[in-house]
């Protein structure tokens, strides 16, 4: 029987990345969207193995919503992926209430939502696997991006607690940590920004979407099945 993974933040580049991946792989796929309901169409077109939900991961009455029509069209949560996210490069003191609790409710939030639906399910069947997308500037912060930052950071440690609470219930958490990566959230940077960015990595280049797909697919499976709690920096050498 084929697994069913759900993947927030799905229609993306980064998520479009790893629903495609997990498709080709014959895992059934729940891609989340909230706005981009056209890419998502596109997305679920490529494929008969993916259906497309739409969630703001943020707000807990639509999360618990989507769980139950998740349920009904495709089963258990075997796998969550927790992609959603939003970015925003502002000076500190220029930073809003309004902006800080937004990137909050969508970064962090977004995740407690999802992890708290899913863990239950996954609890009473005594396996699962959570995988989290968090970034570099989680785990070194960065200029211009204290609230982006401070989320990113607040996922990787929320990964290692989740890790040690429910190991014993057979469930794994993990993180990927990606650098820069050639997707539209970054398509505001100039290409001198790009080369920039690309000489402070070992590797020379920025990354794919689809490498960090890679990283994410083995965390979740079963060939990382003695790794939990840990965050995989994909950037390229870059920190």
């Amino acid at each position: 029987m084929s697994k069913n993974v759900l993947i927030t933040g799905g229609s993306g580049g980064i998520g479009n990345a790893i629903a495609s991946l997990f498709a080709k792989n014959g895992y059934n796929v729940g891609v989340v969207y909230n706005s981009d309901k056209e890419g998502a169409e596109k997305l679920a077109n490529e494929s008969e193995k993916i259906e497309i939900f739409k969630c703001d991961v943020s707000k807990r009455d639509e999360v618990e919503a989507l769980f139950t029509q998740f349920h009904e069209k495709l089963g258990d949560v075997d796998i969550l992926i927790n992609n959603a996210g939003m970015a925003q490069q502002k000076l500190f003191l220029d930073i809003t209430n309004e902006e800080w609790e937004r990137i909050f409710a969508v970064n962090v939030t977004g995740i407690f939502n999802m992890c708290q639906c899913a863990l239950r399910d996954m609890v009473r069947r005594g396996k699962g696997s959570i995988v989290n997308v968090s970034s570099i500037w989680g785990l070194k912060g960065a200029s211009c991006e204290a609230h982006y930052s401070a989320t990113k950071a607040a996922i990787i440690s929320l990964t290692e607690s989740l890790s040690k609470e429910y190991g014993l219930s057979g469930i794994r958490v993990n993180c990927v940590a990606p650098g820069v990566i050639d997707t539209k959230m970054n398509s505001h940077l100039s290409n001198e920004d790009i080369s920039e960015l690309a000489d402070g990595a070992a590797l020379g280049r920025i990354g794919t979407a689809n490498e960090v797909a890679e990283a994410v697919y083995f965390l979740a499976s079963e060939k990382a099945s003695f790794i939990t709690g840990q965050t995989l920096v994909c950037d390229g050498g870059f920190i």
